[in-house]
């Protein structure tokens, strides 16, 4: 929930075949590009990848936000069934298309996938949140601009409404407690654990992307977005192989973008 609301409603296909004789087509309900991103949200990106991965035919609706099940960001419409949450939406994938993202990986691997999954989902995530929301210049030139469909003079006091609401949710969670060195240091560490445990290896758990790749790609990209001024994207800035992982992927899976988040798209 990096972004908390729709940008404007648009609507968009992308075909990826997968089996010419079936007419599946997914809808992932979205935010729609923004910040120089495919997407806002990292999970929104996540999923976006998982489709490519498993290259079945997708389309993208931003207009969804208001009917979201669980009210975030994404959720998918699979011939009628509705699956919100990225993680669900992977293994409604798995199981309906029985697609084996890990299918590669032993017990030990899978279980180091997930660790870092959720080191992301849970802690880098907040911290993306905390400096876009609370940080008047980040909000100024990114988050601002999802309420442009709130009529001129109610936005003003419904951003700041949303901005309370989310420190608030920033304190709950705990991360909000932290002074921003303390916050700088969690998310240093963070990033420094994916930096090195990535090393010199083509993909997150070695020579061919497994669905783990999905949510570090998502992640890296919304740390290194140039759009936002943050320590943390400093910080991942210093690590070289973090942003030739997301060249990598840019190139496999958008191959019509030339660079992504301010890394080159390269094989």
């Amino acid at each position: 929930m990096i972004g908390v609301a729709g940008t404007s409603p648009a609507t968009t296909r992308e075909r990826v075949p997968r089996d010419p004789e079936k007419s599946v087509m997914i809808t992932l309900y979205n935010f729609g590009p923004a910040f120089g991103l495919p997407d806002p949200s990292p999970f929104v990106m996540k999923v976006e990848t998982l489709l490519k991965m498993a290259k079945l035919p997708y389309r993208t609706d931003a207009t969804g936000f208001s009917k979201a099940p669980k009210g975030k960001l994404p959720y998918i419409d699979d011939e009628g069934v509705i699956v919100a949450d990225s993680t669900f939406i992977r293994w409604h994938l798995e199981k309906k298309y029985r697609v084996d993202f890990d299918q590669a990986l032993d017990a030990t691997q899978k279980a180091t996938a997930w660790a870092f999954e959720k080191m992301a989902e849970e802690q880098l995530y907040w911290i993306g949140v905390y400096e876009r929301w609370t940080d008047d210049e980040n909000f100024r030139k990114g988050p601002a601009r999802f309420f442009d469909r709130v009529p001129a003079p109610m936005r003003p006091f419904v951003a700041a409404m949303v901005r309370r609401q989310l420190r608030r949710r920033l304190h709950g969670q705990g991360l909000g407690r932290h002074s921003p060195d303390e916050i700088l240091a969690l998310g240093t560490r963070s990033i420094e654990a994916i930096a090195d445990f990535l090393g010199d290896k083509p993909f997150f758990m070695g020579n061919e992307p497994t669905g783990v790749d999905a949510t570090m790609f998502a992640f890296a990209c919304a740390t290194l977005c140039p759009h936002f001024e943050s320590r943390t994207r400093t910080v991942a800035e210093r690590r070289e192989n973090l942003c030739r992982f997301v060249g990598r992927m840019t190139a496999r899976y958008y191959p019509g973008l030339q660079e992504l988040a301010g890394c080159k798209a390269a094989a």
